[in-house]
């Protein structure tokens, strides 16, 4: 049986001890907070849940980790899974460790959800292998959860779910890193944005700008001459769309070239990547600082801001 919560590290995240994410990013000099000026802060920790669809769950949990760490409030973060298969890149073992399984946790509020992007962009809905449990989830948190942020493939599905839009798949995938516009400056999650900014997308998904404008009460905030629409949201916070990976590390798309290469898949070389092209160079991150101020946003002013104190009442406002 999994253990749902663990001795807990000081530090602005919160997460077992033994979890491998602990080492890595205590390596990067992820900022702790004593257990000494946790006791005096009047606040409670932000309960943030992270559904983990991706293949490689210890380089994802990495890799948000990350991002959620840099901010100045206490969160306690739950590992989620609803993929009972046998895992091909993760130990049984960690997942047993760390992980939860819905019914541990569904009688609770959380003040965030995060659910991640998997590679299911060629796959239609209703053969996803766990589909069902996924719409339970997203349903689930429309009562039970703050602000949920969709991921990828994720966003795709939370449209499916909530807004009841059809699967929009490319002919070719988008890969590699496109500049983007931020088209609601003075929107509290793009505060501090740069009128143009980088991000990494990875996809078959489609989010085409006015398809989602005529189709849902969503506000567009940014958007891709290449890649579409890229970040929108509702105008009660409760929902958040990022269709590309932000939380992506420097080498990620690389990574899935170089697998794709190897498996004789003939992958199209990610764009704007490489340095001149080259698939041999190292690339070069130009998106590091966007997916720390996005998430920083998120959780300041899209769930702090507005979750309950007692989440036992969820009833989250923007008064």
């Amino acid at each position: 049986m999994s253990r749902c919560f663990m001795e807990v590290i000081e530090m602005p995240i919160r997460v077992p001890d033994e979890l491998p994410a602990v080492s890595c990013l205590q390596k990067e000099n992820v900022f702790v907070m004593t257990s000494s000026r946790a006791s005096i802060q009047d606040i409670r920790p932000l309960k943030v849940l992270i559904l983990n669809l991706m293949p490689k769950k210890i380089e994802t949990e990495n890799q948000f980790l990350r991002l959620l760490s840099n901010s100045p409030l206490q969160i306690d973060i739950q590992l989620l899974r609803i993929d009972s298969r046998i895992p091909k890149n993760t130990p049984v073992e960690h997942l047993d460790t760390f992980y939860c399984d819905f019914d541990q946790i569904k009688e609770q509020n959380f003040d965030g959800l995060i659910v991640t992007g998997a590679p299911l962009g060629l796959i239609e809905f209703e053969d996803v292998a766990y589909w069902t449990e996924i719409k339970e989830v997203i349903t689930w948190a429309k009562e039970h959860v703050t602000s949920t942020l969709f991921i990828c493939w994720a966003a795709q599905a939370g449209l499916n779910i909530l807004y009841g839009l059809p699967k929009y798949t490319l002919e070719q995938k988008i890969s590699g890193v496109y500049s983007h516009n931020t088209c609601s400056p003075l929107s509290l999650l793009t505060r501090g944005f740069d009128e143009t900014f980088f991000a990494p997308h990875s996809r078959y998904a489609g989010f085409p700008i006015d398809f989602i404008k005529h189709n849902t009460d969503l506000e567009i905030l940014a958007t891709s001459e290449e890649a579409g629409a890229y970040l929108f949201a509702s105008k009660d916070k409760r929902v958040v769309f990022a269709t590309g990976h932000p939380e992506y590390d420097p080498n990620t798309l690389a990574d899935e070239y170089h697998r794709d290469v190897k498996a004789g898949l003939d992958p199209q070389l990610p764009e704007n990547y490489f340095p001149n092209n080259d698939p041999n160079k190292k690339p070069i991150a130009s998106w590091r600082s966007h997916g720390h101020l996005l998430f920083a946003n998120w959780l300041n002013y899209y769930v702090y801001q507005i979750t309950p104190f007692d989440l036992t009442q969820m009833n989250p406002t923007l008064e």
